[in-house]
């Protein structure tokens, strides 16, 4: 029976142990979703450069939409696209984790197999898309003039979102091998959750009636967070240290909870 542990020292350790294996699996899943493409994976790089030229020519120069209460801040599309990278690292992970496990039975069925690195592989096809984001984000700040080393925080402010992240693909992943409408269900969900959280507007601007349910979204803190590094404003740091700590207990509940279930994915199966 797989043993159920809290710790997080333990947990970080057994992933550690297979930090190779899920370095591999994440290569071959970034590779296989761009094989036979003409541009190879320098869509990796494209994608989110032709994505920020859309959000540029749009919002920059058809609707001219300026962010509210920002009236000298950065243009409408740069925060905007700040808010995406944060929200897509914990989109593209969850959208993709009812599949993670059920796709790969064969290593299911393996008794030796590590068979919770499976759930972190969209996880880390996320990150590495995310880090090119950023590359873009940077080298957009610079080309508009608006760059701060506030950017620099980037990375560390997006750390409750990155234990979210883990935390609910162990948590999706085990519930997708039971439900296989998990799969149909769970991108519906990203999609409520990404007009539910300040992406296209600041949290500021929510009805105050509405507040409670933002202040209660550890995304949109995150996002909030990272917004007012990329402008050198001071970081709410309260705030953000509230969704890391739902982050942590995500991760651990998560990681118990796929534990608790794994006995059971090769019958499922």
């Amino acid at each position: 029976m797989s043993t159920v542990t809290f710790n997080p020292l333990a947990i970080a350790a057994g992933l550690a142990r297979h930090r190779t294996l899920l370095g591999q699996l994440v290569k071959r899943d970034v590779l296989l979703r761009y094989r036979g493409a003409l541009f190879g994976v320098l869509w990796i790089f494209l994608s989110p450069l032709l994505m920020l030229a859309i959000f540029a020519f749009v919002f920059g120069h058809i609707f001219q939409a300026r962010w509210p209460n920002q009236p000298d801040s950065l243009p409408f599309w740069l925060m905007l696209y700040a808010g995406l990278i944060v929200f897509n690292i914990f989109g593209e992970t969850v959208g993709r984790s009812p599949a993670a496990v059920r796709g790969y039975p064969a290593y299911v069925k393996k008794i030796i197999f590590p068979v919770d690195v499976l759930p972190l592989v969209p996880f880390g096809a996320a990150l590495v898309h995310a880090a090119f984001n950023f590359l873009i984000l940077a080298a957009a700040l610079a080309w508009t003039g608006h760059f701060s080393t506030g950017l620099l925080l980037f990375p560390l402010l997006v750390v409750p979102v990155l234990l979210l992240g883990i935390g609910a693909a162990w948590f999706l992943a085990a519930w997708g091998v039971f439900i296989k409408d998990m799969t149909q269900i769970v991108p519906l969900f990203v999609q409520m959750l990404l007009f539910l959280s300040p992406v296209f507007y600041p949290a500021s601007a929510v009805p105050p009636g509405l507040t409670f349910i933002y202040n209660a979204n550890p995304i949109g803190a995150v996002i909030e967070a990272a917004r007012a590094a990329m402008l050198g404003q001071p970081v709410p740091w309260g705030a953000w240290s509230a969704a890391l700590v739902l982050g942590a207990a995500a991760t651990l509940l998560g990681h118990a909870f796929f534990q608790h279930s794994r006995d059971e994915f090769a019958d499922a199966l």
